[in-house]
């Protein structure tokens, strides 16, 4: 679905190239209106603000947004693990996920990148990318909620995905800061050992901000 494929270009850092399809891209959000409905609308904030700022401009908010604050965080697999083992497990889940569709996620990105992971479902069959919607959307609309409470026009995108998802989104439940020995014991496997790609268990208090992709973090 070209809509996946949009939302995970929107995610990703601004570069002169893709800011100029700016109007290929929402031709694209246009031409799937059977399947995203009001997307259009939806994501018009973020659009103007993409279109009316320089890139300077946006690389800063982008760097802001994303890389300096990590309740943000665009990989998955922080705001569900932290820094627990279970993160390690969860990747290996789905990078058999991506290559059981020939899919190649070996490039610099974390498995768990949230444009990766879209960009994926973009190449899947509606029938087969909705259910892995559905599995990651509780973190997904987490994330938007919080870019929502701060002001910032990316909450739009997490707001369309939560709206795509067959799944109605849980909340995140945050626990008490806890020994090693606890966290492991909360963290841990299933007694089967198996569990959905993007279960919404309880995250870890305190989650390790990523190292920044761009170098404009270190200004």
């Amino acid at each position: 679905m070209k809509t996946f494929k949009v939302l995970s270009i929107l995610l990703t850092y601004p570069e002169a190239d893709w800011l100029e399809a700016l109007p290929e891209l929402e031709k694209a959000i246009e031409e799937e209106t059977a399947f995203n409905g009001r997307a259009r609308d939806q994501l018009f904030p973020l659009f103007s603000m993409l279109r009316r700022l320089s890139l300077i401009e946006l690389q800063e908010i982008y760097v802001a947004t994303f890389d300096r604050n990590p309740s943000h965080s665009l990989h998955l697999f922080e705001h569900i693990h932290g820094e627990s083992r279970d993160r390690g497990s969860a990747m290996i889940n789905l990078l058999e996920e991506y290559w059981k569709h020939d899919f190649d996620a070996s490039d610099s990105e974390l498995p768990d990148y949230v444009p990766l992971f879209l960009e994926f479902l973009s190449l899947l069959p509606i029938e087969e990318a909705l259910p892995l919607l559905g599995d990651a959307v509780h973190v997904l609309a987490a994330v938007g909620r919080k870019l929502e409470k701060n002001g910032s026009h990316y909450a739009t995108v997490f707001q369309l995905l939560e709206a795509l998802s067959p799944v109605v989104a849980q909340a995140l439940v945050e626990p008490p800061v806890r020994d090693m020995d606890e966290a492991m014991e909360m963290f841990g496997p299933s007694v089967d050992g198996m569990e959905p790609l993007l279960k919404p268990v309880p995250q870890m208090a305190v989650v390790q901000m990523p190292k920044s992709r761009r170098t404009g973090a270190a200004h």
